[in-house]
This record gives structure tokens, sequence and C-alpha cells, in this order.
């Protein structure tokens, strides 16, 4: 279905349909949603601890520990490693462990199967099996394992203001191994499971993620700051580089459960929505917070840019571009930002975000009401309000 077929669905009779849903709707979801930290916060009280313990036994390893030494030494540079790194430390928006918190979340909702009898799993606790808190553990150390490496320079474009270059090139080696390690740690703990389905779910995962980080990389010429795509196109790249782990891993906690293809599809599907509903609202907060006058950086491929350009056309928008540029190709983000907030991006990329918030909260229909479900509807709630 292209966008503006979409747009008016939302607008016309799909909105009538969500409001007919209840409570879930989006649309009639009550005003007095909970801030995404305090959502996070009551939702980890569920699961038995804060999910910012999941990844804390391999990040306090020795090895790590030794890595965490050497990467002292990027104090006072500009690689990207060391600011992943503080947000392991403290990350004001509790992104960083929101992906094992869904799964162990969507794992106490299901809750056990009756396939499985309770007394073959005596390390059940707070209704979610010891292998789905494994797998939410592995989740995040995939998660991190790509954030480090993500923090890989391009040694070519350094400039001499981001650090020494024997400096930036040990951030580099650091970043490789480091990643690694955690990538390897997980796959470890992965065949631990011993369940070949989950391990080749989690494998098509790591795939995904590969793949979606390629296309990323690899789209964008020297001389170009924008793809030339539609809202389509970048859907189904965002969906493998920021979707497609959760929503797997949400599926392989139904299958540790031995829940049947319905419940393990649904699963899915809210893994898939919720974190692309996640994704655009991130993108969207350059345009929709703080003073209007404040200086700004974001991505020209984020969702209301990729929206912006769709709607006016991939000509007209690489001449704001080229118009918004000053000296020595420097952008001035301010002046693209209220190009962008003046046509229909921003409007459609919150309509977009709700769409996927819905389809989130649809499949949250097969779940039995409980603490556990409300939950993960009001992390949906938290990621589509704008108000």
């Amino acid at each position: 279905m292209r966008f503006r077929q979409l747009l008016r669905a939302l607008r016309g009779g799909g909105r009538a349909r969500v409001a007919v849903a209840g409570r879930r709707g989006l649309l009639s979801a009550p005003g007095s949603a909970a801030s995404w930290s305090k959502v996070v916060s009551e939702a980890e009280k569920l699961v038995g601890y804060p999910t910012s313990f999941l990844s804390l036994r391999c990040l306090l390893s020795d090895e790590l520990s030794n890595v965490a030494l050497q990467v002292r030494k990027l104090v006072g540079t500009k690689h990207p490693l060391l600011s992943t790194a503080r947000e392991f430390v403290y990350d004001n928006q509790n992104n960083l462990q929101m992906r094992g918190l869904v799964v162990l979340l969507i794992s106490k909702a299901a809750g056990p199967s009756s396939k499985v009898e309770l007394s073959s799993q005596p390390d059940m606790v707070s209704g979610i099996y010891s292998s789905q808190r494994s797998l939410a553990e592995i989740t995040e150390l995939i998660h991190t394992a790509f954030l480090v490496h993500r923090g890989i320079v391009n040694i070519g474009e350094l400039k001499s203001c981001d650090g020494p270059m024997k400096d930036m090139q040990f951030g580099n080696k650091m970043a490789v191994l480091s990643g690694d390690f955690l990538l390897a740690n997980a796959c470890t703990s992965l065949a631990q499971l011993q369940n070949t389905k989950v391990v080749e779910l989690i494998s098509s995962a790591i795939g995904d993620l590969v793949q979606g980080i390629y296309y990323e990389n690899s789209t964008l010429e020297e001389t170009r700051l924008t793809d030339d795509i539609g809202i389509s196109t970048w859907t189904e790249q965002i969906f493998l580089s920021h979707s497609a782990l959760l929503a797997k891993s949400c599926k392989a906690a139904m299958e540790l459960a031995k829940h049947d293809a319905e419940i393990q599809k649904m699963a899915f599907h809210y893994g898939k929505h919720m974190s692309m509903s996640h994704k655009i609202h991130l993108d969207l907060q350059p345009f929709i917070k703080g003073n209007s006058t404040d200086s700004v950086t974001f991505s020209l491929n984020s969702a209301p840019a990729v929206l912006h350009q769709e709607f006016l056309g991939r000509e007209a928008w690489i001449k704001q571009i080229r118009e918004a540029q000053g000296a020595g190709s420097i952008l001035d983000y301010t002046k693209l930002q209220e190009a962008i907030k003046a046509g229909k991006g921003v409007t459609s990329a919150i309509d977009l975000c709700r769409y996927h918030g819905n389809r989130a909260l649809e499949a949250l229909e097969c779940f039995p009401p409980s603490e556990a479900r409300s939950a993960l509807e009001n992390i949906v709630y938290a990621v589509t309000r704008f108000s």
C-alpha cells in the first residue's frame, strides 16, 4: 500500500475503525499517558529486576574491564566509542535496554504454555522462564555489539579537531574487538538454549542487522547527503537495521515457551511495529521538542526528511539542501528543520508512528489481560505521544 493511501485510511475509515477498538486505540488513548522513563520503570518491576542488569555480567567481565581501561585513552577525542561507553553507564532515555525489557514483558504476558509442564521449569521466576531471561540478555548483547561496531569511524574523513590519528585508529580497533567479544558471548549463550528454531531466528536477525547497516552505509555516495528513496524502501531498511532483532526475539520467546504459531506470529508483529514506532518517535524529536531557535542536527534520512522529500519531490528537496549549505558545504540544519516543519513531513511521520503503534496494539489482543500486557500497551502509548 502506498503511503498516501495509508494516510487516507488513517484519516478516513481507518480512524473510525481504530476508535471502535476502545482503550487500545491510540486515537482514543488517554492524554495523561506516563512519560517513557516512568513506563519503563513500572515495567521493570513486573519482570523482577531492572533490565539494565541484563548484560551486566558480560559488561563487568575481566575482558571488557580491560577494554574499558583502554577506552580511557580516547578521553579528549571525538571518537564515537567514547560516547557509546558513556551511554552504557547513563542513558537518560532508557533506550539501551528497551529490547530486553520487551522480550521479558511479552514472555510474562503470554504466560506458560499448556504444552509445557510447570514442573519441568522449576526456575520460572515472576512468570518468566529462565530460558526467556537468557534470550532477553542475548538480545541486549547483540544490540550492544552492533552499537559498538557502529562506532567505527572513517579515518579518511577525520579532521584535526577530532583527535590524534593514532588515538582514532586505536578507537577503531577497540570498537571492532569489543563488539566482536559481545557478539561472541551472545552466540555462545544462544547455543546453550539448545533450541534449533530459536538459534535460526536470532541468527537470521543478526543477518538482518548486517544487511540493514550495509544499506545505510552503501546507498549514500560521498557527494550526496540524502538517499533517493521513498518511505516504503525506508521502512524496509529500518526493519532490517532496527526492528528485526526485537521482532524475532519476541517470536523466539514464544517458541521457548512452546506457544503455538499464532501466538508467535502476534509476538513478532508486536516487536516489529513497536520498534518501528519507537524509531520514528526518535526521528521526530528534533522537530517537536525544545526551542525552535536551538541549534539542532538530524539525519537527512530520518522519517520526517524522507516523507518531506516524498511529498516535495527529489529535485525540490535537493534545492532546499543546497540553499541551506554555507561556506565549506556546512549545512544550516535550523533552516532545513524549518523547511521540513513547514511541509508535510512531520505530520506524516507522526501519522506513520501512530499507525505502527496501532498495529502493535492489535497484536496484543490475542494475549490475556494482565499487568504485563498493560505495560506493553503503555510502552506504545509512550512512544506515540507527541503533546
